[in-house]
């Protein structure tokens, strides 16, 4: 069993930034991937980028490359989302998510998920 807890996430301007983390507890394998996914009000959870726990493989969606990056510190069982140049379009909870299919971008590739942290940008 895993556990998800994440944090990090609040009120900034248009082109501010945050870094959300995710601590986990459990067993977590190196083979495993973790995830950032962010579900709008109204709107599908979509993924945003994961990594492997063990190993530096990265994936990240084509609407967040270049402005999100995606980071672990297996010292400390935590994985950050460090995200630049925040648009009001990325308002959304976002939600770290573990599973051992690999570095993959659907939900169902994901066996557990945390309670989500709101991230609010306003224009």
């Amino acid at each position: 069993q895993v556990q998800l807890v994440e944090s990090g996430g609040g009120l900034v301007q248009a082109g501010g930034s945050l870094r959300l983390s995710c601590a986990a507890s459990g067993r977590i394998f190196s083979g495993y991937a973790m995830g950032w996914f962010r579900q709008a009000p109204g709107k599908e959870r979509e993924f945003m980028a994961a990594i492997r726990w063990g190993g530096s493989s990265t994936y990240y969606a084509d609407s967040v490359k270049g402005r999100f990056t995606i980071s672990r510190d297996n010292a400390k069982n935590t994985v950050y989302l460090q995200m630049n140049s925040l648009k009001p379009e990325d308002t959304a909870v976002y939600y770290c998510a573990a599973g051992p299919k690999g570095l993959g971008s659907l939900r169902t590739d994901y066996s557990y998920w945390g309670q989500g942290t709101q991230v609010t940008v306003s224009s």
